[in-house]
């Protein structure tokens, strides 16, 4: 189902992920039972929203529509429902900083 000529295909195999999972796996923390967000779905939604110009509703709501969306951010299967709630990516963005 994935294009693997397409643009965000190529670029998810050349970045370092696992650098996001290693230094900002402590912001993430999982206190009520749930697993964490994982660093990765993170770094990428906020990536797509400064390469597509994004609000934080929008990214999450065509992340929901776009396979290559969700690839980019780690997705192994198509989800028919947001990852997160996308008043939550404010919230990360003041942890992680600069």
């Amino acid at each position: 189902m994935i294009d693997a000529r397409h643009d965000l295909v190529k670029l998810a195999t050349l970045i370092d992920w696992d650098f996001f999972v290693r230094e900002w796996v402590s912001f993430f923390p999982s206190h009520q039972g749930r697993p964490a967000t994982s660093p990765r779905l993170v770094a990428g939604l906020i990536y797509l929203q400064h390469a597509f110009k994004l609000s934080d509703e929008a990214v999450v709501a065509r992340w929901i529509e776009n396979p290559c969306y969700q690839h980019f951010t780690g997705e192994t299967f198509f989800q028919h429902h947001p990852p997160i709630d996308p008043s939550s990516l404010t919230r990360w963005r003041k942890r992680i900083g600069e």
